[in-house]
Parts: C-alpha cells; sequence; structure tokens
C-alpha cells in the first residue's frame, strides 16, 4: 500500500486515540470550571463568527485597506502576464521531482486529509483543555473553512481553463460545472498554505516559522507542475490564504478568550495504559513550547 494512502484513515485513527485518552485527559474538575460540552459550544461560536466576519470585513475597509486590495490586483495583473511561461517551465520539471514530494502535496492539500489534522489539533486542545492549542485549532478550521468556501464559489464563477486544456491562460467558461474549468483559484493551495500559515503564526522562531511555511508550499508547487493550475491562481490563492488567517487571528485575539490555561496551570500533562506489558505513553506539554 502507498505510505500516502495511510491518511485516508486517520480521522478513524485520530478518534480512537482521543476517544482513549479523554478520561486521563480531564484533570481535576470544579464547578467554575467549563466542561467540554460548553467549551465545544464556545468554540463552534468562535469559528463561525470568525468566518462572518471575514466576509464583511469589506464593509469596514479603510483607506489603507483599498490601497492594499489595489495593489492585490495589481500583483494579479502581473502574474497573469508571465502565466503561461511560468507555468510551462513548472510543468518541464514534473519528470525531475520526486513521486514522495508530488504524493505528499496532494494528500496535504486534499479536504479530507487537511481538516482532519486540523480536526486532530482541536480536538486535543478541547480534551486537553489546553487554551493555545484550543484557540489554534478553531483558528486552523474556521480559516480552512472561510477560504474553502471562497474558493469553491469564485473556482465556479470564474471558470478558468487549466494550462492541460491547452487553451491558454485566457480561457474562461464561467460557471462551468467541468473540472477542467475550475482553475481559479486553487483549492489544494488554499488549504494547505491555510494551515501552514495559521500554525506558523504559533511560532516566534523564525527558523520554525520558514519550516512550516516551505512545507505549505509543497502542495501549491506540485500543483504547478502537475500543470493543474496557472501561476497566478496559486499566487492569488497563497494571498487569500495570509488575508483570511490574519482576518480571524485577529478576531480571535480581540473579541474571543483564549487567554491563559482552564486549570491555570502553565503546563498539561496526561498519561495512560496499554496492553500486557502495562506499556506506559507519557506526554508532558510545556506551553512555553509554542509561544
Amino acid at each position: 500500500m502507498n505510505p500516502f494512502q495511510v491518511l485516508k484513515f486517520f480521522p478513524f485513527f485520530v478518534f480512537l486515540f482521543l476517544t482513549s485518552i479523554t478520561s486521563f485527559a480531564q484533570g481535576e474538575t470544579k464547578d467554575s470550571v467549563p466542561n467540554t460540552w460548553q467549551l465545544l459550544k464556545y468554540d463552534g461560536i468562535s469559528a463561525f463568527q470568525g468566518l462572518t466576519t471575514t466576509y464583511a470585513k469589506p464593509l469596514e475597509w479603510e483607506k489603507e485597506d483599498y490601497l492594499t486590495a489595489g495593489a492585490i490586483v495589481l500583483g494579479t495583473g502581473a502574474m497573469f502576464l508571465i502565466d503561461e511561461n511560468s507555468t510551462e517551465w513548472f510543468m518541464a520539471q514534473e519528470e525531475d521531482i520526486p513521486n514522495l514530494i508530488k504524493e505528499a502535496g496532494w494528500y496535504y492539500g486534499s479536504p479530507q486529509n487537511n481538516y482532519a489534522l486540523n480536526g486532530a489539533v482541536y480536538l486535543y486542545g478541547l480534551f486537553t483543555k489546553n487554551q493555545k492549542i484550543r484557540k489554534t485549532g478553531v483558528l486552523l478550521i474556521s480559516a480552512a473553512s472561510t477560504a474553502g468556501l471562497l474558493q469553491t464559489f469564485s473556482k465556479t464563477v470564474a471558470g478558468r481553463g487549466r494550462p492541460t486544456t491547452g487553451e491558454g491562460s485566457a480561457s474562461f467558461k464561467p460557471f462551468s460545472n467541468k473540472g477542467e474549468y475550475h482553475s481559479f483559484p486553487s483549492g489544494h493551495t488554499i488549504l494547505s498554505f491555510t494551515t501552514a500559515y495559521a500554525i506558523g503564526k504559533q511560532f516566534n522562531n523564525p527558523f520554525i516559522k520558514a519550516g512550516i511555511y516551505g512545507f505549505g508550499l509543497v502542495a501549491p508547487i506540485s500543483r504547478l507542475w502537475a500543470g493543474a493550475h496557472w501561476f497566478s491562481d496559486v499566487g492569488v490563492s497563497i494571498i487569500i490564504s495570509v488575508v483570511v488567517v490574519d482576518a480571524i487571528d485577529n478576531y480571535l485575539n480581540k473579541q474571543r478568550d483564549y487567554g491563559s490555561q482552564i486549570h491555570d496551570k502553565n503546563k498539561i500533562s496526561w498519561s495512560f495504559q496499554l496492553g500486557m506489558g502495562q506499556m506506559k505513553v507519557t506526554e508532558y506539554f510545556l506551553m512555553q513550547v509554542i509561544k
């Protein structure tokens, strides 16, 4: 079996794993401490309002925001001018790229695997009541949903032909239901880089950030190698990811409460035992790891 096919079963493994540790991860309970169901409801509202707040943001734009939007439009136009030459160059490199890298890009950017990762981060934060990880999980899910819905709507309206159609970068068939005319923007790029950018924002170390962002670029570049998207499709998708993540992160920081640890500790630990050999697994989390 291809090692990347295991990712198809990742949500199931995550569910079993988290179910097995839930009772150990609760820690001490107090009347004043919200239970898991209350936290889940609060986070659901946070994720949904993050989505609606982002879509409504243009209604609050000021002069600087319009200038930024204008710069993005100009940048998109510049990328459009070099689409055919740049995309042709990327496609020419495809034969020299190891299959492992190409498959990693495909699976990481696929919706089912992307949401499995996002959900695993959130559920871990929820069950351990780790505020920092919970907030990161909410950011991941809300940003992926916001950007994902936007790209689904946009690619249908635009109806841009993919490079593999052979019709050129200016080929458009708006509202086409054919996959070969759903090139703009790139769904794989948006999901993969949204996740990478959201996780990277949680670290201060520039080398860690660079590594995470670099991994997030594997899926976008792999789509260029495969001739599935034009250069401007990928470029605009990365911009969408950054704008959406920043908007939702600002909302969560300013209007929602994900401050200190619920148990008023700066670290969390949990343990459980499995099997005849009394295999003991202990994980020790320091809040200073992610700042």
